[in-house]
């Protein structure tokens, strides 16, 4: 900001700040707005507004962040000790960051502990760019000299087809990386990549002035140095990786060792599309319908929006419908409503918004009549592990991890929030192989462990699905025997059921191979953990023996040790939760398999009996070791009543119910499942806690246009929306006098279409524009798996709703994960019922 400035244009300040207005420089550069980051036409460059996740590492969310005409192009803008820094390659920790708003000054304080060694990262509003400094008040230290460097990460999908300019040479951005490596004689283990001799890539290009996309102004970016600027391709080591521009920092040297001027090319008269939001799958005749346009908030257009009846010949009729309002600003953006519930004539329909079409959708009876069908002839089958899984000419994969599993090491913190603690608490030595763990359960996500948590909670859900909708859908194939799964094949017996079957058959293989819920069986390293392709492959599929020679083979055993592990402390929690799964399975087992019914149910019980002898074992550790402790148990009394409508669990669910009830949101969906089968004081002492959610349901209607709750975690919020949305249909279910289906049937038009950032449905191949390029197991060919429900809108702090469509990448917004898969099999078929006369 200039330091003089006339009286007129003070006042102009002043008002500006008063108002919350961002204060804008007179130049018509970037300026520094009210939400801390820099803003200018078209252009917004975030200074740290978000940092690495503090579960999962770097997330490519953090540090020095662009986003040009809507899409964000760059983050991780910072120093790294890496050219391509993994997942796992250390970061350093924020220590504090200072906006000063007058002086236009993001200042970052970072620190990397284990080298005793902190510096700063100012940006500073450079006309229509921003100037990047590194300053140290400490030389480099020397264990790091020729290692730490300023990068700025690009995404690769925003440059395919894109050229680059390097001082006066050119070049392509390639689309599938294929640059020279080199031999490294050190490498962090913690990246997961081969101990000893490493490797990295070398530069595709280099000079002191980058212009990436000089041939697309939407993409256009220039980055200008004091020292050499090297780009390189990350996808050499890892298919998630970024493009990167690194400049070394100098050995020997304090105060202002380094600056960038990175200006990305802005746009006076850009303005966003509008996106019309609304349910991809489409409306029941009777049910509420809603249509929001999201606007650039610089957008002051306004064409009329209107709904069109398509008719066979492809004739098009406008449609009368509510008057258009104006809903007001949600995060960077405006917005309008339009109501039109009360259009009922089933048929074909479409949306307009000027020059905006959206897709065709369906008014109709049946509209959510086979919304889980791609779940559950698709998504299930290829999550199971264990077996081979086959779709007419293709295989989705072979019989994986038949070598499952070591006993995991004591006292060691592993990948993906997997911890052992002291003890084994099992029989096994650390290393040694458990049998009998090489059954059943699904993979957890977008990778391949089994998580314990999550297969109880698929039984539970896929339980009630079965019992309360009475789905008796046969598509699927499945033989234990063989190990092998068949897509598209009937064999007379519910799909439901077996998967139930498959994942009850885990859980207790657990209590049998050492006795108790164990936290789950996990890859014994990073470089097994990022496996993309057919899990048939990540094993030999043969148990280590250590008595064998690297990859010598005899009796059925290898001395291969690339087993998974299992990690066996004990926690209370978690036997708990696998107690419901085994007796909420117990009930739908019976009459299709009456023996897994039954040791299903004999093994729920007698865990039971066990937990409630002795004082719960409390290990803890990230989210592996099961939910809280009393809900947990609360859970388990509830599954053990349904089915066996034994008097001591009735008492079990009163005593705890007053300890859940605190956490009713959580709870509600299994306190309402108790009801029939409790005296009436039980659903009386429930109502005044109905009430509250009741009025809590109504407040989130209003604050936002979407009605449901959304998340600004760095994982984005669809299982949140899912969980919302069920509990409103349990509570409407079991409370029809305070509860209404409207929480429900919002958040099916959320996933499906209705939500921040665009209009895609967040449940693979259900509506007409859904997610086809998702973090499934399959994430590297850039494709889905039909029936998978991806994490959704993730708001990238401080207020930017994103989901990629063409970068798989993004776990936080487009992982899959089976909880998610079950819970959209329960709120689709509860649709429908709802939709039903």
């Amino acid at each position: 900001m200039r330091a003089r400035l006339t009286s007129a244009i003070c006042i102009a300040m002043l008002l500006a700040s008063a108002s919350g207005v961002a204060i804008a420089q007179d130049d018509g550069g970037l300026r520094l707005n009210d939400k801390g980051y820099f803003e200018g036409p078209a252009v917004n460059i975030l200074a740290f507004s978000n940092w690495y996740d503090g579960l999962f590492a770097d997330a490519k969310i953090g540090g020095i962040e662009i986003i040009q005409r809507g899409v964000r192009s760059a983050t991780n803008g910072d120093v790294r000790l890496a050219a391509t820094p993994g997942q796992w390659d250390p970061a350093a920790a924020l220590v504090s960051r200072r906006v000063d708003a007058a002086a236009g000054v993001v200042e970052t304080t970072l620190r990397y502990a284990e080298y005793d060694w902190q510096y700063v990262v100012r940006v500073e509003r450079d006309g229509s760019g921003a100037r990047l400094s590194v300053i140290l008040d400490k030389p480099v230290p020397q264990a790091l000299a020729g290692k730490a460097g300023f990068n700025l990460e690009f995404l690769p999908s925003a440059y395919f087809h894109h050229a680059y300019m390097a001082d006066d040479r050119a070049g392509i951005f390639p689309l599938y990386p294929a640059d020279a490596m080199t031999l490294t004689a050190e490498r962090n283990a913690a990246s997961g990549r081969s101990e000893g001799l490493g490797v990295e890539p070398m530069p595709i290009a280099s000079g002191r002035r980058f212009v990436l996309a000089p041939d697309d102004p939407a993409r256009r970016i220039t980055i200008a140095g004091d020292a050499s600027i090297a780009l390189y391709d990350g996808r050499n080591q890892a298919q998630n990786g970024w493009f990167v521009l690194r400049s070394m920092l100098p050995a020997g040297k304090t105060g202002t060792v380094l600056q960038w001027t990175v200006t990305p090319q802005g746009g006076a008269t850009w303005l966003r599309t509008p996106v019309i939001a609304h349910s991809q799958l489409g409306y029941a005749p009777g049910g509420p319908k809603v249509a929001t346009v999201e606007l650039d908030r610089n957008d002051e257009r306004r064409p009329p929006l209107r709904l069109m009846r398509i008719g066979a010949d492809g004739t098009e009729t406008a449609v009368p419908t509510a008057a258009v309002r104006a809903w007001g600003d949600y995060l960077r953006y405006h917005y309008l409503q339009m109501d039109f519930s009360a259009v009922r004539e089933p048929g074909l329909y479409r949306l307009d918004y000027g020059d905006v079409n959206t897709a065709p959708f369906r008014i109709a009876a049946d509209v959510y009549a086979d919304a889980w069908h791609p779940t559950n002839d698709v998504y299930f089958p290829v999550a199971m592990d264990h077996v081979s899984v086959n779709e007419a000419y293709r295989s989705w994969h072979g019989d994986s991890h038949r070598d499952d599993a070591r006993q995991a090491p004591v006292n060691h913190e592993h990948i993906d929030l997997y911890r052992q603690g002291p003890t084994t608490d099992t029989r096994f030595q650390p290393g040694e192989h458990i049998p009998g763990l090489n059954v059943g359960g699904w993979y957890d996500a977008g990778d391949f462990d089994i998580r314990t948590q999550s297969q109880y909670q698929v039984i539970r859900s896929l339980a009630d699905a079965q019992e309360r909708y009475g789905l008796t859908r046969d598509t699927v194939s499945v033989d234990q025997a063989r190990r092998h799964v068949e897509m598209h094949v009937p064999d007379g017996k519910p799909d439901m059921v077996q998967q139930v079957a498959h994942g009850t058959l885990q859980l207790l293989a657990q209590f049998d191979a050492v006795g108790h819920a164990i936290h789950g069986i996990v890859e014994p390293d990073v470089a097994q953990y990022t496996h993309l392709g057919d899990a048939v492959n990540k094993t030999d599929g043969l148990p280590y023996d250590p008595t064998l020679k690297p990859g010598e083979v005899k009796d059925g055993r290898s001395g291969t040790p690339d087993d998974r592990w299992a990690f066996t402390s004990k926690a209370s929690a978690l036997n708990y939760g696998s107690i419901a799964g085994l007796a909420a399975a117990a009930r739908v087992l019976r009459g299709q398999d009456d023996a897994l019914a039954g040791r299903a149910l004999k093994t729920a019980e007698r865990v039971w009996q066990e937990e409630q002898s002795h004082a719960p074992d409390t290990f803890r550790h990230g989210n592996t070791t099961g939910g809280p402790l009393e809900a947990e148990m609360f859970g388990a009394a509830v599954e053990l009543l349904r089915t066996t409508r034994k008097p001591v669990y009735a008492k079990a669910v009163m005593a705890l119910w007053p300890k859940v009830e605190k956490g009713f949101g959580f709870n509600a969906q299994t306190a309402v499942a108790a009801t029939p089968f409790m005296p009436a004081a039980y659903r009386k002492a429930m109502i005044p806690a109905v009430r509250r959610w009741q009025a809590e349901s109504e407040a989130l209607a209003k604050a936002n246009p979407f009605g449901v709750p959304i998340t600004t975690g760095g994982w984005a919020g669809s299982g949140t929306v899912l969980g919302y949305a069920l509990t409103g249909e349990a509570l409407h279910r079991a409370f029809p006098e305070i509860v209404g289906p409207d929480a429900t049937l919002r958040g099916v038009a959320f996933l499906t279409g209705h939500h921040p950032g665009s209009d895609i449905s967040f449940v693979s191949g259900v509506g007409t524009v859904s997610k086809e390029v998702a973090y499934g197991n399959n994430r590297a060919d850039f494709s889905f798996i039909a029936g998978g429900v991806v994490p959704g809108v993730l708001v990238v702090k401080p207020d930017f709703p994103e989901n990629h469509e063409d970068w798989p990448f993004f776990w936080g917004e487009n992982e899959y994960v089976i909880p998610e898969g079950a819970a959209w099999i329960e709120l689709a078929n509860a649709a429908n019922r709802l939709s039903r006369p």
